[in-house]
């Protein structure tokens, strides 16, 4: 199976896996706000297998990296993971079924929707923009590595993990829960503390890096950090 339908086949399984973790916790299929968060993602799903339909050499990575992933780096996915999953099942208990939370208003959730979207559509801009745009971290000398300065990479260095953050920490409020806040907050923090461990590696490993800092300051947020 080639990458681009290996692809394909991740947009159905991820969609059918992300419908079991919202659906199966609420144990119920009238969740309208279950329905609006899995609609919204699963258009992320096939944008992104569309928009790199044609970058046969990034999706092979992504799916399968190359060696060199860095020990930090598997003690991340971990920790992370669980408190990624955990916090969508939390919400779908409590936005669903238990209804611990005042369920967010329009406001608000109009917000937290908007913020996914731009966080979404920021993280797939990064992926388009960097031919080397890993899903672990590693430097890839076996793909001759180079520093992304294109796209959102004028702006910050990391603007895949700052689409991260915002799409992450939405996900609560879309699916109408504030206690989910707590596993996706732990979350975010360690993404931080990912962006800030994979900025030193590439500062001190990836030619021309060092020099890339000096032209664009800002690891996270751009004009602040």
């Amino acid at each position: 199976m080639n990458a681009k339908v290996r692809a394909w086949v991740r947009v159905a399984w991820g969609t059918a896996f992300l419908s079991g973790l919202i659906f199966l916790p609420a144990w119920r299929l009238d969740y309208w706000r279950g329905w609006l968060y899995l609609a919204v993602s699963a258009l992320f799903f096939v944008a992104t297998a569309w928009v790199l339909r044609h970058e046969a050499g990034l999706v092979s990575e992504r799916l399968r990296p190359g060696r060199g992933m860095v020990w930090w780096d598997k003690g991340y996915y971990l920790l992370s993971t669980p408190l990624y999953m955990g916090a969508i099942v939390l919400a779908a208990i409590d936005g669903g079924r238990r209804h611990w939370s005042s369920l967010p208003g329009a406001v608000p959730l109009a917000a937290a929707v908007a913020s996914y979207v731009a966080g979404q559509s920021l993280f797939l801009w990064a992926k388009k923009a960097n031919p080397f745009f890993s899903s672990v971290v590693r430097i890839q000398a076996d793909r001759g590595q180079t520093v992304c300065r294109d796209g959102p990479y004028r702006l910050c260095r990391h603007p895949g993990y700052l689409g991260g953050l915002l799409f992450g920490l939405s996900t609560p409020i879309i699916l109408g829960s504030y206690w989910a806040l707590v596993p996706q907050g732990l979350a975010a923090l360690l993404l931080v503390v990912r962006a800030f461990l994979e900025d030193r590696l590439l500062t001190k490993g990836l030619l021309w890096y060092s020099e890339y800092k000096q032209t664009v300051r800002a690891m996270l947020v751009p004009g602040l950090w």
